[in-house]
């Protein structure tokens, strides 16, 4: 059978790719050789749309190469699983699937998308929350707010007090008390993770951030009950602020907003198919896997950006900090993530001549910058020995990557990588480009064009890095 035949049963491509078991590096150029864009294809199926998260990639990207290079059982490794999309397509497609990341919250996210639970039970439950948690709201608040406010040091209590209303408090410890008393594991994975996700959403969900999801929040200056009535910000309304709409926020009840993304997400849950074995999402580090060398048959992933472009932390730690994290720890936890701009302790790996000298450019403009890009450059060293320590040979790893701006300078993510990816040992037989729709890839940087954003300055387009271990 040929790889046509397994990956497009209803519309087969124009061009034929070589069978898998032939040559899997010619699969590999043709799957590389495809529209990667995806623009216009549903990406709204299975547990997908469980919770935001930024930067993820369309589904159908990880599922390309999915099936096109590997066969019903093969390992799929995703070292920086994220959002789970490459854990979620493997697990659908019958593979293996393995996912590693330090964020708690990915953890969770990644692991909930691929557990299939009972619908009818997790809905039975699900509204027992609900019902207890609106009654607990309106009897208990003043025993609500104590409780949890002794099991809060003073920072965590602090950034609560200023992110959340008190009724949305009130509301979000009612919920969160209900979901802990569920006994199984999975259900109670499952409705916490659908309380972070009214939390973290595009438009800032309950908090009083207006704009959670670019991960760089800022809290709202007007804020109106969900009644209507004016709560704070008088004096911006009755001045006339210039483009007030930007600073206003209606509050949300937590547990009506909790009841509908409840229905989204059992609406997922079916998709999944039976309960499976084929899916290990664990705490790892992608620069030091707890794998043996060469046992993956394929890695799909997306790193980082370079210098906190995209801070997941920010935006993560407003649903952290309800899940027991303490802000001092989640803090600390940011420094360690790949791409960071914490430098003191960074451990430098000598570099790719191609990507030093792109260091010693920003180097020039500013020579902390240099350093912090040195930091993610070999941080990513680290990572791509470690892939190609644990892919076996003769197989594809997959890297999905879009460049940043340091100091109005393309620091060249892509050549960089594949400049890295050849000193180590892999061959670099294509880099492709993919366009990006506006609201997809990345969590939405506004309708309108501006020039000076950084973000927006690398988000029309990404990468596609198909690196091969030879045999």
């Amino acid at each position: 059978m040929t790889v046509t035949q397994l990956i497009f049963p209803f519309a087969p491509p124009t061009t034929e790719p070589q069978p898998i078991e032939d040559s899997c590096k010619e699969a590999l150029l043709w799957a590389l050789s495809q529209d990667l864009g995806f623009h216009d294809e549903d990406s709204s199926y299975a547990s997908h749309t469980f919770h935001s998260f930024p930067a993820k990639f369309p589904p159908q990207l990880p599922r390309l190469f999915i099936q096109t290079l590997t066969r019903a059982g093969d390992v799929v490794l995703d070292p920086m699983a994220g959002s789970g999309t490459t854990v979620v397509e493997a697990f659908l497609a019958g593979r293996q699937a393995i996912g590693f990341d330090i964020d708690p919250l990915a953890l969770l996210l990644t692991q909930v998308k691929v557990t299939p639970i009972d619908y009818d039970e997790t809905k039975r439950i699900g509204h027992h929350v609900i019902g207890e948690a609106s009654r607990a709201a309106k009897e208990n608040a003043v025993q609500l707010m104590e409780f949890f406010g002794s099991q809060r040091d003073d920072k965590t209590r602090e950034f609560i007090d200023y992110w959340f209303a008190r009724e949305t408090q009130v509301e979000l410890m009612a919920l969160l008390r209900e979901i802990r008393t569920v006994a199984d594991d999975a259900t109670r994975s499952f409705l916490l993770l659908a309380f972070s996700s009214i939390i973290i959403t595009k438009s800032g969900g309950v908090s009083l951030a207006r704009d959670l999801g670019h991960t760089r929040p800022h809290r709202a200056k007007v804020i109106y009950a969900p009644s209507g009535a004016l709560l704070e910000g008088k004096s911006f309304v009755e001045t006339g602020t210039p483009n007030l709409q930007h600073h206003i926020k209606m509050l949300r009840s937590p547990v009506e907003e909790f009841a509908k993304r409840l229905r989204k997400n059992l609406d997922g849950i079916n998709e999944l198919g039976p309960g499976s074995n084929h899916a290990q999402v664990r705490l790892g580090n992608a620069q030091a896997m707890p794998l043996p060398d060469g046992t993956v048959d394929l890695i799909v992933t997306s790193p980082p950006y370079a210098s906190n472009a995209i801070d997941y932390m920010r935006a993560h730690k407003f649903s952290l900090v309800w899940l027991g994290y303490p802000v001092e720890e989640l803090s600390q936890r940011r420094r360690d993530y790949i791409g960071g701009e914490a430098i003191v302790e960074a451990q430098f790996e000598q570099l790719a001549p191609y990507t030093e000298a792109i260091v010693q450019q920003i180097a020039q403009l500013d020579a902390r910058k240099g350093q912090v890009v040195r930091r993610y450059y070999s941080e990513m060293t680290r990572t791509f020995r470690e892939m190609y320590r644990v892919l076996k040979p003769g197989r594809a790893a997959i890297i999905v990557v879009g460049t940043s701006i340091i100091r109005n300078k393309d620091i060249e993510v892509g050549a960089c990588l594949a400049d890295i990816a050849r000193s180590i040992g892999f061959e670099v037989p294509q880099i492709s480009v993919r366009g990006l729709d506006r609201d997809r890839r990345m969590m939405p940087a506004g309708n309108h064009v501006n020039r000076e954003s950084q973000i927006q300055q690398r988000m029309h387009e990404e990468y596609v890095l198909g690196l091969w271990k030879p045999e």
